[in-house]
């Protein structure tokens, strides 16, 4: 796995075994993002979805009730974004535009994550950059965040 941050933006890679079309799959399949995609304890809820170009989703990202350290940007529990898919090109590129629904000013804007699929040996390397995140998104945060989605979505193929 690699992570690297440079000015705005920060990328997570990592190899899963699996084909690219499945994992490009995972990322179009509400019931898989639910599983795969909220981080550690996290939960999630998807509350709309519509997997074509200009189509996306609304989901709901939920702290566990222990959870002491975070705070969320919709609501003290939950982090709700809103999902506008910007490019689909299977089985090898995922362009979205990701806004947060909050009244936090750190947090307006939309942000561009790219999820890129590249067959290698040993699987696919799986790659989610995040360009011109939120002020309030630390880049730390979100580079562990998306480790530990993508470790989720590589235990799927185990």
């Amino acid at each position: 796995m690699t992570e690297e941050r440079a000015g705005a933006w920060t990328r997570t890679s990592r190899v899963i075994s699996a084909r690219p079309e499945e994992l490009y799959a995972a990322f179009l399949d509400p019931t898989a993002l639910i599983d795969w995609l909220p981080p550690a304890e996290m939960t999630g809820e998807i509350h709309e979805f519509d997997a074509r170009v200009g189509g996306g989703y609304r989901m709901s990202l939920f702290y566990p009730p222990d959870e002491r350290a975070f705070r969320g940007k919709t609501s003290d529990r939950e982090d709700m974004v809103n999902v506008r898919f910007v490019e689909l090109a299977p089985p090898r590129r995922i362009v979205a535009a990701v806004s947060f629904v909050t009244a936090d000013p750190a947090f307006f804007g939309e942000m561009t994550m790219i999820a890129t699929f590249e067959e290698v040996s040993g699987g696919t390397a799986v790659t989610l950059v995040c360009k011109n995140p939120p002020p309030g998104l630390r880049a730390e945060d979100n580079e562990a965040g998306s480790r530990l989605s993508l470790e989720q979505l590589a235990r799927r193929f185990e």
